[in-house]
């Protein structure tokens, strides 16, 4: 097939990108800079990158702001008005199939029961990047409603290993300066998936004519709690850890460090919607997407961890 990939610099854009390449597509990226087959454009204003998606078969849509930090407005122009940008420009070229990246924060961060399914209301509560992956599922369920173009939402877990800046480049820099603390005494809960394994399940989604105007939820499948999960980035470090609070404590410590990071160089996600966050105790349901698609992770913790080991020691940052 021919297919775009909006994103596809970032983490997933580009491992999805890699990967449809390796099994014989043919792929144009589309991102904010230009590169070796990869289109410069900001989706969120129309431009000359929508000439790009002449004969293009499939675009899987990843291009967003994945961030605590912008604001309704900032977020609302990438997240929600660029989706629609990137449908008209499929919708104008005659693009048979959409496949969209939500996010499992569309269930809202807290208050989701455990094991929620896709067919729980999604819950806008507040946070500019949740209500924005809300309405931007809307947009694109409006288009496949609408008969524009057959659509496929995604909504991803925790998604860790080579490259994620959420959940292992940051918490390593975090860790290595002293400055990651988890709330809720370490006892959230964590819904990590391993890059491969969503890259596998997307592709099954993108290939499944039984996908079309469905929702997947793509993860792993497991939950478990977060000082769990980021005591194996302690470990690769050679620290002990990790350092675990009350949430009252967290929340004090991330306001502190949000102000901070208006004068400083510390990162400004370390904010309280963030430490809510990691203070889940709900897990998301891969059902749909085993029955549906033949989705099964088939990294474990143990395994994907190893590898990511083995990325960061190669990149200098263990």
């Amino acid at each position: 097939m021919r297919v775009l990939v909006t994103g596809a610099g970032g983490f997933i854009g580009r491992t999805l990108a890699n990967t449809l390449r390796e099994r014989g597509d043919e792929v144009i990226g589309l991102d904010l800079i230009a590169g070796p087959n990869i289109v410069a454009g900001n989706v969120a204003e129309a431009g000359p990158w929508q000439d790009s998606f002449d004969s293009v078969d499939l675009v899987i849509h990843t291009a967003a702001l994945v961030s605590n930090v912008p604001t309704l407005d900032e977020a609302w122009r990438v997240n929600v008005v660029g989706t629609r940008n990137v449908l008209d420009a499929a919708v104008r070229a005659g693009v048979q199939r959409f496949v969209h990246f939500s996010s499992i924060r569309a269930f809202s961060d807290l208050g989701f029961p455990d094991g929620v399914t896709e067919h729980h209301p999604v819950r806008p509560d507040g946070n500019p990047y949740v209500d924005t992956r809300v309405a931007s599922e809307q947009v694109v369920l409006q288009a496949h409603s609408a008969g524009e173009i057959a659509a496929t939402i995604v909504r991803p877990g925790d998604v860790y290993g080579p490259g994620s800046r959420p959940w292992t480049v940051l918490p390593i820099q975090l860790i290595k300066q002293n400055l990651f603390v988890l709330p809720a005494m370490g006892n959230g809960i964590f819904s990590p998936i391993y890059i491969d394994d969503l890259v596998a399940g997307v592709l099954l989604a993108a290939d499944s004519p039984a996908a079309i105007g469905q929702v997947f939820t793509i993860s792993g499948g497991i939950g478990i709690t977060t000082k769990e999960f980021f005591a194996h980035y302690y470990r690769m470090l050679h620290k002990r850890g990790p350092v675990v609070v009350p949430t009252s404590v967290a929340i004090a410590l991330s306001t502190g460090s949000a102000q901070l990071s208006k004068f400083t160089s510390i990162n400004a996600e370390l904010s309280p919607v963030s430490v809510k966050y990691l203070c889940r105790t709900g897990t998301y349901s891969i059902d749909k997407a085993r029955q549906m698609l033949g989705f099964e992770p088939k990294i474990d913790l143990e395994t994907g961890m190893a590898l990511t080991r083995k990325w960061l020691a190669s990149e200098g940052m263990i």
